[in-house]
This record gives structure tokens, sequence and C-alpha cells, in this order.
């Protein structure tokens, strides 16, 4: 099955604005249904899932927003950018939309570490998150390996890094981190840059790659978080992805008991527009699974040296593979 596709064109006119802390903030939502928060990944923004977007608003009251310095919303030039702020920023949107429910999160890269602040906060009883899944992300970073171009935006020279970063580079990036037989076409690498370049975005790629020691920071809250058991959690990895691939995933059923994940092997970083029909029905008998979820009672941490500890009340554990 071939899933349709949104022009960026079409997706851009669909937009909403609403304002978080001063700076205005590009939003779409569409459908019916229990809410569906959607978060994108880095350097690129909402229209990432332009391919799911139609199919998963018949189901779901789907919301996403371009995060603050991301895409169409603003990109504030000295700002100091927070993996923590961007949480709060998608708690402001679901006010601002009145959502009272718990919230079902689907995640990618960047946004998996949103998410993982928003799970926190669930566990800390400031967010109510009905259930979590992951695409392609450093959700540990000691798994993480991160490409040369995003040590040198951390480096000193990261502001020139920035203003050098181009349309070129960015296909030359992405040629590392897809699959092999799953590259975006001249158009949609058109598209990707117009998105990162809107607003001379590109010129504030240095700053926004704090969430890379910002993760290092989090790193155990965040785990520990994962480890409870309070939230159904699933993670969706094209396995070809050499920055959070097939390693990610190892290193996730180490460390989160009784875990669910998929892999994709031939697809690489972006799932969800390299497979997109794939994803969907990953995500489908994720959501299927989910209707009958209970939250354990209490778990014990589970430790580097201690893999193997499962509750009973999670998702049952499965690993599989797709072909596209």
């Amino acid at each position: 099955m071939r899933l349709a596709e949104i022009p960026l064109s079409v997706w851009r006119t669909r937009g909403h604005d609403f304002v978080f802390r001063g700076h205005n903030i590009r939003y779409w939502v569409a459908g019916q249904g229990e809410p569906l928060l959607l978060l994108h990944g880095f350097p690129t923004a909402s229209w990432d899932w332009h391919y799911l977007w139609q199919p998963l608003s018949r189901q779901y009251r789907v919301i996403a927003c371009d995060m603050l310095g991301f895409g169409d919303s603003d990109k504030p030039r000295d700002h100091r950018y927070s993996l923590l702020e961007q949480a709060d920023l998608q708690q402001a949107l679901l006010d601002h939309l009145e959502i009272q429910q718990p919230v079902h999160v689907l995640a990618h890269d960047y946004g998996d570490s949103v998410a993982q602040e928003l799970l926190a906060r669930d566990g800390e009883g400031s967010f109510d998150m009905a259930s979590c899944a992951f695409l392609n992300g450093g959700l540990f970073p000691e798994a993480h390996r991160p490409l040369l171009v995003q040590k040198l935006l951390l480096s000193p020279l990261g502001r020139l890094i920035g203003r050098m970063f181009d349309r070129d580079s960015l296909d030359r990036d992405f040629s590392r981190i897809f699959g092999p037989d799953t590259r975006p076409s001249e158009s949609e690498l058109d598209d990707f840059w117009s998105l990162i370049a809107a607003n001379r975005g590109h010129h504030i790629l240095y700053r926004l790659i704090s969430y890379i020691p910002e993760r290092i920071v989090q790193r155990e809250r965040w785990v520990h978080a994962m480890q409870q058991g309070r939230v159904p959690m699933r993670f969706i990895n094209g396995a070809a992805d050499p920055v959070s691939g097939r390693h990610m995933v190892e290193r996730y059923r180490e460390l989160v008991p009784n875990p669910d994940t998929v892999l994709i092997p031939t697809v690489g970083r972006y799932p969800q527009t390299e497979a997109p029909a794939l994803v969907l029905r990953f995500y489908e008998e994720f959501r299927a699974a989910v209707t009958g979820f209970r939250p354990a009672i209490a778990v014990a941490r589970v430790t580097q040296n201690d893999p193997a500890t499962n509750h009973p009340f999670a998702l049952s554990s499965t690993i599989q593979s797709a072909s596209c």
C-alpha cells in the first residue's frame, strides 16, 4: 500500500498559529477521536508526518507543531533552546486546543527526547500520557552515534558550520542516514531544505544542537521514567540508520522491561517518510494492543546489569523484522 503525500505547499496552507512565550508557533490539527500528538525530529519539521497525516486523522485527533526554532515557527537568534521548553510548548499547545483527556504520543528523533520528558512528567503527575511510540532517535545517549556535522555544530566552529550548511550539505548528510533504496527525491530534499532555511533557520542549528548534551543531563530521569511501566511504549526503528538504528534497539531491549520493538531492516533514520505504510501498520497494531493495558503497580528500576526484568501488566515483548 502506498500512502498519498501532502505537498509542502498544501501543508503550509492548512496550518494555524498560536503564541508561546512571545513566539509565533505554527501548528496543524485534524480528525476526531483520542488526541494523538506527533513530535518531529532535527533539523526538519512537522511536514515529516505528511504521509501519515490523513490515515491517522481518520481515527484520531492528530496534532502537530513546528517546534520553536524549526520549520515555519519562529526562530529567535539568541535563544537558549531546550528540550524541556519544547515539552512546555507541547503542553501549551494542548491547553490552547483545550485537550483535557490523556494524550497518545508518536515521536521521532529530536521529538523522542521531548516525548521522554513528557513521559517523565506523566510519572511526576504534571502530564497525562496514554501511550508513547518512538521512531528512530537517541533515546540513550551512550548508544547515540552522531554524524560529523553534528559534532562540528557542537564545537567552537558550530556557528560558522551552521552558516555554511546548505541544500547540498543536507543532501550529503541525508544520503548517509536514509536506507539505500529509500532516499528522498530531489523534490523532497528541496522541501526539507525550504523548512530548514525558512527565516535563516540553518544559522541557529548550532544553538538547536544543544539537545545532545541536554540528553546526557536528563538521561537518568528519562530512562527511569521508561522503566516504570506506567505507559505502554513501542519502539519502531529503521535498522539501517547509522546514528540510532539497530544498535539503539539493542540498548532499548537491555534497559526497558518487557520491550516492545519493531525493526525495519532496509530503512534508515526517517521511517515515516521512507516506509510510511509499514510505520502505519505497526503503529495501528500497537494501538490495538494498548486497549487493555493496565500499568504495573510497582516496577524495580532496571540497570545495565539487570536487563531481563519484566513486569506482569506490560504489553507482550516482541521484536519483528519487516521488509519494504
